[in-house]
């Protein structure tokens, strides 16, 4: 089929045939076969490559009327919007922060491209321009089993459905166990494939031979220095190399021929590692692209001064690079573009790279296949694996792609059965989980969509979670969340026993509308309280509120810190609202007060460089923190103005931040 053939104005045609595309892959056929053009619900679960972008693009484009594409992560919502913004004649906005706000001035658009968390804080602060959206497309749909993520984005999309119900839905999916659960709760038509534009081998090296699904087996040049690693013999135990020399060694094997790599590894420092292990081997030299290497990590170190940024820039120059969450946003942005346009040889990231932005390679290496949980080594879900594994192959320059798992002769068998020939787990709702299902009958409550109990269910209805289990399933737990959220002080029932109503008092309300947790504003609530009453709040006073809650995340703190911090926490007691003794959890406070700290420090006039120095946090951690401190002290301040007290340490923090 070709595009000439669908329902698109002439200006797009010509678009997308500059751009090299005037014939359908299959999955795309068979999405439009599915009315993904005439405004048919569709679900499309097919792999990374196989034209998902292309199909969400024909949904929105034939919509009649404005269109959302819900992302995951900001990083996908920024390249989303720019693919958009290139289309002739799209008016297109982008929206991922503000959380208190109700995002009017995205209304008019002809596509908007959001995070699910931004529509639904969007809602609840009472848009009306998403009443007004003919189709909306959600990328990642199988993140609907995510922890936090999930609950929100299963409300949302329940909520999209609700307020219009001939919405035209189109959700694209990674391959997974139970497509046709998720294509039956939006009443969609399910295009499902395994096909792919570049052909995919995957394959176990052990030792120094990799052993594909499709029975070739490859060699792996580990200590020969004119046609592999540099590695030398010293590097190899009596049981052959190790997991470090191999990866590095399948790097330099595919850099010789030509491509590209991507290698995973569990963690930052790992990551970092491997990236200054293989600027020995000198992969721009040997990919060719020394002078463009060169100037991406000039580009990079001028970014800042931070040793991250230099070291990251020192890696870029040689040819590679390392990708993790502690990075700047503009240092990840150089990576993966610098990537795209074939001026590195490799990054080594951490497994949040494969969920995120569009960086195809020759060769995928999978290092480690298992990660810290908090209490003990897991092997990584399948799904994460396939992910990663799907980034192998760029269509048009690869003959076909390459994934290799890093394994042992102890692994190999459960690397085959897990990885290889496993199917990804299937997607289950998480909307249950208490903390989450607090939030969200909190939303509906101070929204006005529920004041009872069954009329929260009836709002719950239209889950993923409802339709898997019924919204009888959630009776009990909602029951106890109205309890909970009635002793927090989010909401009251109004009435006798037998006919009550439940509302949100003015606390519930402001702490929906600041798009915070329930117990987050509950902390705050109490922070304040406590604050106001102290000889002298200060900005530490304030940070360590905010700080001190479920909304801001953990500032790891380790051991050599630990003393440190306490006698910092106890030096400055009477400027913190918990008292040493009183924590709950005492490491987790600990943590908030590094966050507290840092943050007090930064507005006080520490540079990013002394901080990442100080404090052994990534420059891109810093970032997250103070952006989250925004959000925290503007919901701070609207709280401390709901409950009538005065803490002006609050306004000169959110002043300074």
């Amino acid at each position: 089929m070709r595009v000439r053939s669908l329902p698109l104005p002439e200006r797009f045609v010509d678009h997308f045939a500059d751009r090299g595309i005037r014939e359908l892959y299959p999955p795309q056929v068979a999405a439009v076969e599915a009315g993904v053009c005439d405004g048919a619900n569709v679900v499309a679960a097919v792999p990374t490559a196989s034209g998902k972008t292309f199909i969400a693009q024909s949904a929105l484009l034939t919509a009649d009327g404005p269109g959302l594409y819900v992302c995951p992560l900001r990083a996908l919502a920024r390249e989303k919007y720019e693919s958009f913004a290139a289309l002739p004649g799209v008016d297109v906005a982008i929206s991922t922060g503000d959380f208190e706000a109700s995002g009017e001035e995205l209304a008019g658009h002809d596509v908007v491209v959001a995070t699910s968390e931004k529509v639904d804080s969007a809602i609840r602060n009472g848009a009306e321009w998403v009443d007004d959206l003919a189709c909306v497309v959600v990328d990642e749909v199988h993140l609907l089993g995510a922890e936090r993520r999930g609950p929100t984005l299963e409300v949302t999309l329940a909520t999209l459905r609700r307020r219009s119900p001939s919405i035209q839905v189109v959700a694209l999916s990674a391959t997974v166990d139970n497509p046709a659960e998720i294509a039956d709760w939006l009443d969609a038509t399910l295009v499902e494939s395994e096909w792919r534009p570049v052909d995919l081998r995957t394959g176990v090296c052990v030792g120094r031979e990799v052993t594909f699904d499709d029975g070739r087996t490859r060699r792996v040049s580990v200590g020969d220095s004119e046609t592999g690693s540099g590695t030398t013999s010293e590097d190899a135990t009596e049981e052959g190399p190790d997991a470090t020399e191999i990866t590095a060694a399948l790097v330099v094997d595919a850099v010789a021929e030509g491509g590209q790599c991507l290698a995973f590894v569990r963690s930052r420092a790992e990551a970092a590692g491997l990236a200054e292990r293989l600027a020995e081997d000198r992969l721009a030299e040997r990919m060719g692209i020394e002078p463009a290497a060169a100037a991406v990590g000039d580009e990079v170190a001028d970014i800042d001064g931070t040793v991250t940024g230099q070291e990251l820039a020192d890696r870029l120059r040689a040819g590679v690079a390392f990708h993790h969450a502690g990075l700047r946003a503009g240092h990840r942005a150089a990576v993966e573009t610098a990537f795209r346009e074939r001026e590195i040889a490799c990054i080594c990231a951490t497994p949040t790279l494969a969920a995120g932005v569009n960086v195809p390679a020759r060769r995928v290496v999978v290092r480690d296949q298992k990660r810290y949980t908090g209490s003990s080594m897991e092997w990584l879900p399948t799904l994460e694996v396939h992910q990663m594994c799907g980034r192998a192959g760029r269509p048009g320059l690869d003959p076909h792609g390459e994934a290799v798992l890093v394994g042992e002769d102890s692994t190999r068998e459960e690397l085959v059965e897990r990885y290889v020939e496993g199917n990804p787990e299937a997607v289950e709702s998480k909307l249950a989980d208490p903390a989450s299902l607090r939030t969200h009958v909190l939303s509906a409550v101070a929204t006005g969509f529920a004041e009872t109990e069954a009329e929260i269910l009836d709002v719950l209805d239209g889950t993923f979670y409802a339709r898997e289990t019924g919204a009888g399933g959630l009776a009990d737990a909602v029951a106890v969340a109205v309890d909970d959220l009635v002793d927090a002080g989010m909401v009251r029932r109004r009435g006798d026993a037998e006919s009550y109503r439940i509302v949100a008092t003015a606390v519930g309300e402001t702490t929906s509308k600041q798009y915070v947790r329930p117990e987050t504003g509950s902390r705050i609530v109490d922070g304040l309280r406590t604050a106001a009453g102290m000889e002298r709040a200060t900005t530490l006073t304030v940070f360590e509120v905010i700080c001190d809650t479920p909304d801001m995340q953990d500032t790891y703190l380790g051991n050599r810190e630990r003393a440190e911090m306490y006698r910092f926490a106890r030096k400055n007691a009477a400027r913190l609202t918990t008292g040493m003794g009183e924590a709950d959890d005492f490491e987790g406070w600990l943590e908030s007060v590094k966050t507290a700290r840092i943050l007090a420090e930064w507005i006080g006039g520490a540079t990013v460089e002394e901080l990442v120095e100080a404090y052994r946090i990534g420059p891109g951690d810093l970032d997250s923190r103070v952006e989250r401190a925004e959000w925290l002290l503007s919901a701070a301040e609207a709280l401390a103005d709901t409950i009538g007290v005065s803490v002006p340490a609050v306004t000169r923090a959110r002043s300074r931040i």
